[in-house]
This record gives structure tokens, C-alpha cells and sequence, in this order.
């Protein structure tokens, strides 16, 4: 579930796997294991790609593909990004993603 979650956000977002390895800083194989689920992604790549993706850590826990398809909503299209763009993209979501939780608690 999980492998397929990270995968369906990559490919919403459309990043290569040489793209979010290069920005995680890892090798490509290991993203492919992450995604593939022959390997568990530690919690620190977790947190990054959720920056990345714009979704929440949950999101790649969620069972429910609805749940799932209605985050990839949000999702906007980039090719040709550097690792420089990926991180600007990032903490822009991350951003947002704050907003939105204060506005939730209020």
C-alpha cells in the first residue's frame, strides 16, 4: 500500500525516479525498492516526500484509493526541475500545508 501510494504521487506530479532519488539523496534502486515495497522507506524519507508531494505523512498509509485519487487532485504538473527547484516546490507546499492546518484549528 504504501509503495503504490508513493508511486501514485510521484507519477502526479510527474518526477522521475532520478529526479525524487537525487533530491531524497539517495540511489535510484533504492527509491524503486521503496516504491516496490522490498524495502521500508525510513521516516525522515517519508517526511521529505510528503514536503515534496504536498500531501500529508498519512497519505501514504491510506488503504481507501478514492482518499488517495481526491489528494492527487492537488497535484500540478513540472518536468525539467533541478534538485534547487524540487527544494523551493517543497517548502512552498509545506507552507501551504501549514495554512491549511491553522485554518482547520481555528
Amino acid at each position: 500500500m504504501i509503495g503504490k501510494n508513493l508511486k501514485l504521487f510521484r507519477d502526479a506530479n510527474m518526477y522521475t525516479q532520478d529526479q525524487v532519488a537525487s533530491y531524497l539523496g539517495v540511489e535510484r534502486g533504492t527509491l524503486s525498492n521503496y516504491e516496490r515495497e522490498t524495502r521500508e522507506a525510513p521516516l525522515e524519507v517519508l517526511v521529505k516526500l510528503s514536503s515534496l508531494y504536498g500531501v500529508e505523512l498519512s497519505d501514504f498509509y491510506e488503504e481507501d484509493q478514492d482518499k488517495v485519487e481526491d489528494k492527487l487532485v492537488c497535484s500540478f504538473r513540472m518536468e525539467n526541475l533541478c534538485d534547487d527547484d524540487m527544494k523551493q516546490i517543497s517548502k512552498f507546499k509545506d507552507m501551504v500545508m501549514g495554512y491549511l492546518k491553522m485554518e482547520r484549528l481555528l
